[in-house]
């Protein structure tokens, strides 16, 4: 069974700030009363697009972690979704190399073989 997972190309360098990073849409309104909302599961902003309530029931499985504050799981769930774009950015080269734009197993297994960053992965999707 081979599984697939469709990659959006990377945004275009008119689309980036100097910083390199993608700049968030800026919505009608503005800010409320001038506040700033701080925290990271606010209505207003959603920094981390994994489900937080998932990744801390997934750190709480672990026998040695008995409480997780929301900011250890705000940093856990930012450095998965960073990871898991790298990981997806360099599979997209294979991918294109082989003139598809859907992601297959074999482009991930190529990645993580060639790219020594990855090599804790070698052998895990067996």
């Amino acid at each position: 069974m081979a599984a697939a997972v469709a990659v959006s190309a990377p945004p275009a360098e008119s689309e980036l700030d100097r910083s390199g990073a993608e700049e968030e849409p800026r919505g009608d309104g503005g800010e409320e009363d001038g506040a700033q909302n701080s925290s990271p599961t606010g209505p207003h902003s959603r920094l981390a697009k994994l489900p937080l309530s998932r990744i801390k029931a997934l750190m709480k499985a672990d026998p040695d972690v008995s409480l997780a504050s929301q900011e250890s799981v705000f940093i856990i769930a930012k450095a998965t979704e960073l990871f898991v774009e790298m990981i997806a950015k360099d599979a997209l080269v294979y991918a294109q190399q082989g003139k598809r734009k859907t992601l297959q197993r074999k482009d991930l297994d190529n990645a993580i073989e060639a790219i020594d960053e990855f090599a804790f992965l070698e052998g895990t999707l067996d």
